[in-house]
C-alpha cells in the first residue's frame, strides 16, 4: 500500500503526490513504511545544518536570552501552520512540514545581517542568497551517505525550498530554476510553506518584541489588528494582563491570518478547477489572503521593520554582527590555511564563486551565532584564553 494512503484525509487531485514526483537527483529503492516526503522531512530533522538553527538568531542574537526565538523554533513555528493549513485545503502535509522545516536552512549567523554582510563580501563570486544556500546544504554540502553529497531530496521538496531566485542563478540550476525562467508556480504546498513563514515571523516577532521590552502595548496598540483582537481578550478575560494577554492576543492574530488564508485559498482554488499540479503550475499564485487581510499583514509587517527591526539596539548588535562575518571572510580569504582542512580549496563553486570563496561562504554561512563570535575571538583576540 502506499504510504500516503495511510493519510488521515484523502489528498486533492491538485495537491502533491510522491508516486507523480519527478524524483530525486539520485535514484533510490522506495521506503516502505512511509511516503518519499516522510522521508525529505526525516531527513531534514536529522541532518547537521537542521541541528544549528537551534543557535541562529531570528531577530535576537541567541545570547541575549534564552526565551526569544530561533531559526530552529521559528521553523518548527512555521511547520505547525503549515501543516495546519495543508489539511484543511488537502494538500500533502509531509511536503509541506519538509519545505518548512528546510526553508531556513542556508541561513546565516546573525540573521538578515549576517546575510547582508556575507553576500557584500561575495560580490565578486556571485553573491550569496540564503534561499540558493538551503538549497546547496541540502544538494551538496550535508555528507551523511556513501552514494550521494547532500540528503537527495525530492525534486517538489527542494522546489519549495527556493522561494526566491534571479534569472542569472535560474540558468544555472537546471530543471530546479525553471520555473523561473518560464514564470511558473510551485506547488501549492510551497505556497503554503512560504505564507506560513510570513505568519509566524511576524506574529511570534510581536511576541518576542513584547518579552525583550523593545515594543510597548502603546505602540501595538495602534495597530488596528493588534488593537482588535486584544479587546476581544480583554472582554473574555476582565483584568486579564502581562503575559498571558499577550500570548492570547497573538494566537488570536495567528488564527485569523490562518482562517482567513484557508478561506480565500479555497475559493481561489475553486474558482481555477484544479485537476492536477501541473494547472497549479500554470495557474497565478493561488494561495492567498483577503484583500482585506494581506493590508493588515502588510502593516503590520512595516510596523515591525520600523519599530523594531531598525531599533537603534537591534542596530547596535546587527552592526557588530556584520563586522564579525565581514572581518572572519576577510581574514579567511587572506590566508585559506586559517581554514579547517576540508574548507580549503573545498566545495566547487556555484555561482560563478571561485571555489575557495565558496567555500569560505560555506564555512561562514554554517556557523552559528556563538561559534561564529566565538571564531572572531580565536582569529583576532591576542590572550591566553583564544589562543
Amino acid at each position: 500500500m502506499n504510504p500516503e494512503a495511510l493519510l488521515a484525509q484523502p489528498l486533492a487531485p491538485y495537491a502533491a503526490h510522491s508516486g507523480l514526483s519527478r524524483g530525486r537527483l539520485f535514484e533510490e529503492t522506495p521506503p516502505s513504511a512511509r511516503s518519499e516526503f516522510q522521508r525529505d522531512r526525516d531527513r531534514i530533522i536529522h541532518c547537521t545544518a537542521f541541528r544549528r538553527l537551534e543557535y541562529k538568531t531570528q531577530v535576537f542574537v541567541n545570547h541575549e536570552g534564552d526565551l526569544f526565538r530561533t531559526r530552529l523554533t521559528h521553523s518548527i513555528e512555521v511547520a505547525q501552520i503549515a501543516r495546519s493549513i495543508a489539511r484543511n485545503l488537502q494538500l500533502n502535509e509531509d511536503l509541506v512540514e519538509a519545505i518548512s522545516l528546510a526553508h531556513d536552512l542556508g541561513h546565516t549567523p546573525f540573521g538578515h545581517a549576517g546575510q547582508d554582510a556575507l553576500n557584500d563580501c561575495m560580490e565578486a563570486h556571485g553573491g550569496f542568497e540564503h534561499n540558493l544556500q538551503s538549497l546547496r546544504v541540502v544538494d551538496k554540502l550535508e555528507q551523511r551517505y556513501g552514494a550521494f553529497d547532500g540528503l537527495n531530496l525530492m525534486f517538489e521538496t527542494r522546489e519549495g525550498i527556493l522561494k526566491h531566485c534571479s534569472l542569472a542563478n535560474a540558468r544555472k540550476l537546471g530543471d530546479i530554476g525553471e520555473r523561473f525562467i518560464q514564470r511558473k508556480q510551485p506547488s501549492l504546498e510551497a505556497q503554503v510553506a512560504n505564507l506560513a513563514d510570513e505568519i509566524a515571523y511576524n506574529n511570534h516577532d510581536v511576541d518576542d518584541g513584547l518579552r525583550s521590552g523593545l515594543l510597548t502595548l502603546e505602540q501595538m496598540n495602534q495597530i488596528d489588528f493588534y488593537a482588535t483582537h486584544s479587546r476581544e481578550v480583554e472582554r473574555l478575560y476582565p483584568g486579564l494582563g502581562g503575559r498571558r494577554a499577550i500570548n492570547e492576543t497573538v494566537r488570536r492574530m495567528i488564527n485569523a491570518l490562518i482562517t482567513d488564508l484557508i478561506q480565500t485559498s479555497q475559493q481561489r482554488i475553486l474558482d481555477a478547477r484544479l485537476q492536477s499540479v501541473d494547472e497549479v503550475r500554470n495557474a497565478p499564485p493561488l494561495i492567498a489572503f483577503s484583500d482585506g487581510m494581506a493590508q493588515q499583514a502588510a502593516l503590520l509587517k512595516r510596523f515591525l521593520r520600523e519599530n523594531l527591526y531598525r531599533h537603534y539596539l537591534v542596530n547596535r548588535m546587527t552592526a557588530k554582527a556584520r563586522r564579525i562575518v565581514a572581518e572572519l571572510y576577510a581574514c579567511f580569504s587572506a590566508e585559506p590555511t586559517l581554514l579547517p582542512p576540508d574548507y580549503q580549496l573545498g566545495q566547487p563553486g556555484t555561482a560563478g564563486a571561485s571555489p575557495q570563496a565558496r567555500a569560505i561562504a560555506d564555512y561562514i554561512a554554517g556557523m552559528t551565532d556563538r561559534y561564529a563570535i566565538r571564531e572572531h575571538r580565536r582569529l583576532f583576540l591576542v590572550d591566553e584564553g583564544h589562543l
